[in-house]
């Protein structure tokens, strides 16, 4: 009855574990897929495939979504899971505005389905008395980044960094704040040093962009995402293609983060960036 779970058979068992319209079953000797109503069985040598429902379909749409970084993304896909009917072609059709985060789902829901397949060879392995074979490593949080082109951006490209600028500017909601950041860190582009990135199909996506405030010392004033690649790695991406840069030089790099953008500090520390002082700013009305 042993049988091993290589690449192709657990292809065919994901296809067939989502093909509702029949009962399937590995034929454990010849290592392929059945239907059920076709056949005479042999229980010894014909096994039920994992079970998978549209339930367990859904729950992983469900923790897709909850797990999303993208804010815009993931309030559409939220409304999409609560509506009465068609969550399924609905979740479906919001994605397709998002191509990247569509990537990024087929590659979640692979991993998530392959690792019930996984369980359920190593349970089979269980009853045999051999030991279990490893998962793949879960990550679902970054984008594979080959989906976009990362250069060197010029000054034809300005008009498109200063849309991008205005965009991110308006999504603000602490206006009155982000002013006295923007007077810190007016508009630039592109710079001393700058990158861009784009997708495949050429969209403009997001820009670093760096001054130089000494001989030795460059100063980034702007780092931003369009709306809907953002959580994906996009920005992390872009400070470490600068960094490369400003290491061939031998730079001292800053940055200023404005209010409500701490949490990119944890890829800063990752650059071995080191927080050298606070400014604190009040306002009389």
């Amino acid at each position: 009855m042993r049988f091993e779970l290589d690449n192709i058979l657990t292809d065919e068992i994901l296809f067939h574990m989502e093909n509702q319209d029949g009962e399937f079953l590995l034929d454990t000797h010849e290592g392929k897929i059945i239907d059920k109503s076709d056949n005479e069985l042999d229980g010894e040598r014909f096994i039920a495939l994992p079970e998978w429902s549209s339930s367990d379909g859904y729950r992983i749409m469900e923790k897709f979504t909850a797990g999303l970084k993208n804010p815009i993304a993931r309030q559409e896909l939220s409304a999409a899971l609560n509506k009465n009917k068609g969550v399924f072609r609905s979740f479906k059709d919001t994605l397709e505005q998002y191509p990247e985060i569509e990537k990024l789902w087929f590659r979640f829901k692979e991993r998530e389905m392959k690792n019930v397949v996984v369980n359920w060879y190593n349970a089979l392995r269980e009853e045999w008395g051999l030991e279990p074979v490893g998962g793949e490593p879960e990550d679902t949080s970054s984008l594979v980044l080959e989906d976009f082109v990362l250069r060197e951006g010029n000054e034809e490209e300005r008009e498109k960094a200063r849309a991008l600028h205005k965009l991110c500017v308006e999504e603000r909601e602490d206006k009155e704040t982000f002013a006295i950041f923007e007077a810190l860190n007016p508009f630039v582009f592109p710079g001393d040093f700058c990158v861009i990135a784009e997708t495949a199909n050429g969209d403009f996506s997001g820009f670093i962009c760096a001054v130089n405030d000494s001989p030795s010392r460059l100063r980034i004033n702007a780092l931003e995402v369009k709306g809907e690649y953002r959580g994906m790695g996009l920005a992390k991406a872009l400070l470490s293609k600068l960094l490369e840069k400003a290491d061939e030089r031998k730079f001292t790099v800053t940055i200023d983060l404005p209010v409500g953008t701490e949490y990119f500090s944890r890829a800063l520390h990752l650059e071995e960036f080191k927080p050298c002082v606070q400014r604190f700013t009040r306002t009389r009305l």
